[in-house]
């Protein structure tokens, strides 16, 4: 075959699959009140839920990269997205906490797995192709995140939650099938050349900017996992709205955030990342505090109003919010003493325990006081990270080396480092 028909049909398999990836991940989260209403659960219980489930990502981090050293990765991602797709059928049959717990702690062990190897393959792709193409990769992901909660609005109210379930799960297992067909071969990957040996750095020396820079991550993703997780409920329980309605203002959200992502690289032509975070994260908590309050306020007396305001504020806060984890990720590059692979796997492992304990927390603040008055948290964080964005920007004003653009990764990286 000639290789650039060969390395066009790659690249678009890589671009189903991560469209594919984002549909998957987002097909369950506009529908979270049905899954509390059927577990009959407090917001106390399922943020614990959600918060213990999501730990099953972090043990991929440990032996993933090892698998795809022997086996390559086309094979680890095939596999695991058949279990994605297996998972995802079966999350709306049980009514027991500890039955769903289960399988969400499964379904992050698998989506941890699927996307090491996933990201690990686009990067071995870019570095053929010789240009940089991940921006766009994880540009399909977020659109195939828009779509699950934009379908999700539209078949909510009158598709029970199991069909639903199971016929995106089967959709998305066709998709897996095929694209899997295209993708690099394990002799085109190049999943034997092992990296380059570096110094490892005790984590007791870690340097405090890294936990910095882990902090002002966790504050900038940690709006966009409450919105995730919560948006819907809100819609429900503060709004009074159907299912289909409730799903509306993360559509709004996360189709600006797509926006805001796509528009970063023209940006940074003229800006730095970490300034257009401190920008975003400036108008985004604002708006992120404006949509709660106004809308909370009008509930009970202009639903359609509150509903508008809630989508038009949210999708501000979703553009907002599109440069913060780039531009956090983006300064581990520049960290004294550790190479960007060890600074990323600190972060990582940092942000995944933090949101596990704040998943946790913010269950328990729902129920001690109302959604609105818990949303503060997120609000406050936002509004952290900006700041902590304009000192990274301020650090970085005359390192142009700083410049250099890091997408927002779907993904954790590729191991734990353990000196």
């Amino acid at each position: 075959m000639d290789q650039v028909v060969r390395a066009k049909r790659a690249q678009f398999a890589l671009m189903v699959m991560f469209f594919t990836q984002g549909m998957a991940a987002l097909s369950w989260m506009p529908r979270i009140p049905e899954f509390i209403s059927n577990l009959e659960v407090s917001n106390e219980v399922w943020g614990s839920i959600i918060g213990f489930g999501g730990a099953g990502a972090i043990i991929p981090l440990v032996f993933t990269n090892k698998l795809v050293l022997r086996f390559g990765t086309t094979p680890i991602i095939k596999y695991s997205a058949y279990g994605i797709a297996l998972v995802v059928a079966l999350l709306a049959l049980p009514n027991q906490w500890w039955l769903f717990l289960l399988l969400h702690f499964a379904m992050s062990f698998l989506f941890s797995t699927f996307n090491i190897a996933l990201n690990s393959q686009a990067v071995a792709f870019q570095k053929r192709q010789g240009k940089v193409l991940l921006g766009s990769f994880h540009g399909a992901w977020s659109i195939g995140a828009a779509v699950a909660a934009a379908l999700s609005a539209a078949i909510a109210s009158y598709t029970p939650l199991v069909f639903h379930m199971l016929g995106l799960a089967l959709f998305c297992l066709g998709l897996f099938i095929w694209s899997s067909r295209n993708m690099l071969t394990p002799a085109e990957d190049n999943h034997e050349v092992e990296r380059e040996p570096g110094n490892r750095v005790s984590w007791l020396k870690t340097p405090k900017y890294l936990w910095l820079l882990s902090f002002g991550a966790f504050a900038g993703m940690w709006p966009e996992l409450v919105i995730m997780d919560w948006a819907s409920v809100y819609g429900k329980q503060v709004l009074f709205l159907d299912a289909g309605s409730a799903a509306l203002p993360y559509t709004c959200f996360i189709i600006a955030m797509i926006i805001g992502r796509f528009s970063i690289v023209k940006l940074t032509e003229k800006y730095q990342i970490a300034r257009l975070s401190q920008i975003g994260g400036a108008f985004g908590s604002i708006a992120l505090a404006t949509s709660i309050f106004s809308s909370a306020a009008l509930a009970e007396t202009n639903q359609g109003l509150a509903l508008f305001l809630l989508c038009f504020f949210f999708a501000i806060a979703g553009y907002g919010i599109s440069s913060m984890v780039p531009g956090f990720y983006s300064a581990t590059g520049h960290i004294e003493g550790l190479s960007t692979a060890q600074a990323l796997s600190r972060m990582a492992l940092f942000n995944y325990t933090v949101i596990i304990f704040a998943k946790m927390f913010m269950g328990s603040l729902i129920d001690a006081s109302s959604l609105p008055l818990a949303m503060i948290f997120p609000i406050v964080m936002f509004a952290i990270a900006s700041v902590i964005s304009g000192f990274v920007a301020k650090k970085h004003s005359t390192d142009k080396k700083s410049e250099t653009l890091a997408y927002p990764p779907t993904s954790p990286i590729t191991e734990i480092d353990v000196p």
